[in-house]
This record gives structure tokens, sequence and C-alpha cells, in this order.
């Protein structure tokens, strides 16, 4: 192949404009992805959280089964800590599928992401003791209850870990991050970071310059552990930027618009000779928006029937507090702008709506479109502690069980506020209101520019997902716990 004569030795072909190295998808040595010491310290408790899930589950159904159909002694090869070989196999390759799938090196978690691979591991292993012995079966009883028992558990700790290490992790070292954006938009990006303690900006550079290498040493030498990037220029190679910064085990996040958020949901296949993304759609077409609303009804009629009691005691302090009703109803526009009462518990004087006019000109929003006064005087005495905590939302749960509302969704607005919109903010009106959302959890009451909480809602669109809705719960969890941003 390829017969050179003896005096033109075969020449490399070096591209205009790229150094002559190696792969570009080789690293330079092998190494662990650049991890900030708090990403760090929340990997042993994850690795400790999953096995001990697994461990409780396989003791639970061990313990269930045995009544049953006990494990066959073909699969217990040796037992160690009173638990036989076969959880360890398994306990084994649940670990290695979670680290090969980003669920400890990543800041966030895909509950879905970490069930899905699960599932795997128990099929897997449903093949393996096939082949290993075919006229040897697991119990179906332990296969199954163990299968979605450990799905259960492993993700219940990691929401409760989630959830704990959140709060516990604020004021500790921060993320160091690296910026690339268009000049204008740099100020403000840098600004909404600072807000967030646990990021550090530690350099920024211009978009126009992103796929130099200057930029690239600057960003190896501020220390950078993720490069959060906007706007980045049109190359040949898209990827470009991702290949050298993945050779340093520098973290790439990319601030998307709608069509790139749409890419991302494609698979890549060549259609008639031509690259294309088909933009895939499940077998079994909205099994997980139907799962959401099953979880809507369900969630709110547990949460309705658990929260009696705070209720009764919400009440009686309201009747002490201010003479009126207990409930409160607004008419909020919600699905297709179709408007609709939705409830609260009533944390204002009976004649608030008619105050209101006479306070427009404190309003603090910079658009107007939303009505916010710090120190609002309409409010009850006790009424500062339940919008504080946020305990005044909670009838909105009849309200999901009636289908007008979700847990997770887009705020619904009074009618006062949508008269004020522009054109493109109605687009949040395309998916079911929340309870609670995006908006609620990136500074809530913080937030005064409007068209800022109309992208986390656009954004929440483009990307959801039922791990986002679970994403989402666990955060307003933690910032109500902390009231942030609330009055």
């Amino acid at each position: 192949m390829g017969n050179f004569p003896p005096d033109q030795p075969q020449k490399k072909v070096v591209f205009p404009g790229h150094k002559s190295i190696l792969d570009i998808r080789a690293p330079r040595r092998l190494q662990l992805l650049h991890l900030s010491s708090k990403q760090k310290k929340i990997i042993p408790f994850l690795l400790l959280g999953d096995i001990l899930g697994l461990a409780i589950t396989w003791n639970f159904t061990r313990y269930l089964n045995q009544f049953y159909s006990p494990i066959s002694h073909e699969f217990i090869w040796w037992t160690w800590m009173g638990i036989p070989s076969l959880f360890w196999v398994l306990a084994a390759l649940v670990v290695m599928f979670f680290a090969y799938g980003g669920l400890y090196s990543s800041s966030s978690q895909n509950y879905v992401r970490g069930g899905q691979l699960i599932s795997g591991v128990y099929l897997f292993c449903l093949v393996l003791s096939y082949f290993y012995d075919p006229k040897v079966d697991l119990p179906r009883s332990l296969f199954f209850t163990a299968w979605l028992t450990s799905v259960f558990m492993v993700t219940g700790f990691r929401i409760l870990l989630s959830l704990l290490w959140r709060e516990s992790s604020k004021g500790q070292q921060s993320i160091s991050v690296f910026l690339i954006a268009p000049g204008p938009k740099l100020p403000k990006l840098a600004k909404v970071l600072e807000k967030r303690g646990y990021y550090k900006v530690v350099g920024a550079a211009l978009a126009i310059c992103a796929h130099t290498n200057t930029t690239l040493q600057t960003i190896i030498n501020s220390g950078a552990t993720e490069v959060l990037a906007e706007d980045l220029p049109q190359t040949k190679l898209a990827s470009i930027l991702y290949w050298q910064l993945r050779r340093y085990g520098i973290v790439l996040r990319l601030i998307p618009s709608s069509v790139e958020v749409l890419h991302r949901r494609g698979v890549s296949e060549i259609c008639a000779g031509i690259p294309t993304l088909r933009v895939e759609t499940p077998l079994l077409v909205g099994w997980d928006y139907r799962l959401k609303r099953w979880l809507d009804i369900i969630g709110a009629f547990i949460g309705i029937i658990l929260l009696i009691p705070v209720f009764v005691v919400i009440a009686i302090a309201i009747k002490c507090s201010s003479p009126g009703a207990i409930f409160f109803r607004q008419e909020r526009v919600g699905l297709h702008g179709k408007a609709f009462k939705m409830w609260k518990f009533r944390t204002m004087v009976t004649n608030a709506a008619k105050m209101q006019s006479q306070l427009e000109a404190q309003n603090q929003t910079t658009d107007g479109i939303m009505f916010k006064i710090k120190h609002d005087p309409r409010i009850i005495p006790i009424g500062h502690f339940l919008r504080r905590t946020s305990l005044d939302e909670l009838p909105q749960l009849f309200n999901v069980l009636l289908g007008q509302m979700s847990l997770v969704g887009p705020r619904p607005l009074p009618v006062r506020d949508v008269e004020k919109m522009e054109s493109w903010h109605h687009i949040r009106h395309q998916v079911l209101p929340g309870i609670t959302g995006l908006w609620q959890i990136s500074g809530r009451s913080d937030i005064d520019d409007f068209d800022d909480a109309a992208r986390l809602d656009l954004y929440y669109i483009d990307n959801w997902s039922l791990n986002l809705d679970i994403d989402i719960l666990i955060e307003t969890v933690r910032v109500l716990f902390f009231s942030k941003g609330a009055y």
C-alpha cells in the first residue's frame, strides 16, 4: 500500500491554522476531570449513598424473599458483611455505569438517568445469569423486588444528599469559571454569577477570540474548572473548543439558543448522504408527560392529606391576625391564556385589590409588569411569615387536582400583569402553569425584570424533562427552608 520512492519520504498533511499534534480527541495524559474541591467532596458521599441504598434494598428483598423462593446457592460464590457475592457484583456494576454516565462528576444530578442505568444493570445481570447456567434462574420475586426497590432507594438517597449538600456547601470554596461571550454581554453574565456565591469568575474573553490559542492558554493559566460560553462564532469544526478544553479536563458549559436546544435533542444520522440531526420522538409517545400528570395528582393528593394539620393551624392564625376570609381566590392566566381562580391563604387585608391602584407608583419592578413592594402595607401580621415561607401557596394543591396547575411549571400571573406583557412573553402560556418553577428557585422576588423571568420559563419549556421537574422540586424545598428572596 502506498509505495514511496526511497528518496521521497512521506509528507505530513498539516491543516492551515492548526499545529501538527496528536488526534484532537487524545488527552495529554490519562487524567481525571478537573473538579472543584466542593465537587470532589460530594463524590464519596454519593458513592456511599449508592452502595448503602443497594445494601438496604438487598437485605430487605432477601428478608421478604426467604419466605417464597430463596436465592439459589449457584449464585452465592462468597459472602461478605452478611451479603452474598451477587450483590457486590451488581453494586460494582452500578458504580461503574454511574461513573461512566457522569453521575459522580456533575454538580447537578440526573435522577431519571440514574434509574435508567440501574435498570440496565439489572437487565444485564439477568442476561448474564442465563448464559451462566440456563437451568438456574434468579427468583422472579427477588429480581423484580430488588430492581424496583433499588431504583427507589438509590434515587431517594441521591435526592436527600443533593438537598443537604446544596445548603451545607454554601460558603465553601467556589467553582472557578472562565467567561466567553460578546463584549456587551460579559458584564451582565459576570454579575449574574457573582450573585450566586458558589461561582467565582477567574477570567473572560471575547467570543470572537474563543478559538484562538491565546484564549486557550489564558483559560488554562486562570485555573478555571469550567468555561461558560455564549454566542460562540461559527467554525468549520463546531466542537473545536470542546475538544481543546477536554484535553485539559475542563468542563464547557454553553448558554444555548432555542435552535441549539433543539439540535441537542437530535441524533446524528446520514440522510441521502447529507449529515442531519433527527429530533427523536420516543416509541411510546407522551409517556413522560402522562407520568408527570400522574405524579402531580398523586403528589397533590398526598400533600393535602399530610398537610391538613398545617392547614388548620394557618387558618386559625389568619383568623386571629385579621378579620376576613381564610382563603383568597384570584383570577390568574393559565394554559393557552385561559383564566382560572387560583387559591391561596389570605395574607393581605380584605380591600388589598382596591389599595393596589394607589400603590402603583411604588412598584419596584423595572418594567412594571409584575407588582412588587418590599414593605407592602397591605400585608397582615401573619402574612409576612406565610409569604416568606410560601405556606400561603399550599392551597394551590387543589388547583393541581383540578387540572388547572402542575406542581412544576411557569408561574401563573394575574390578569393585570399579563395585559402588560410583550408578545413573546405569552409563549410561557403554552404549558400548564405550576406552583413552583425555575423562576422561583433562581431568585424569586429578587428578579425585578420580567424578561429575565420569561427567559427562565422558556428555558424550562425547551429543556423540559421529568428529571428537570425533580431537580426544581428539590431546589424549591431548599429555597423555602432558607426563605431566600421571598416577600
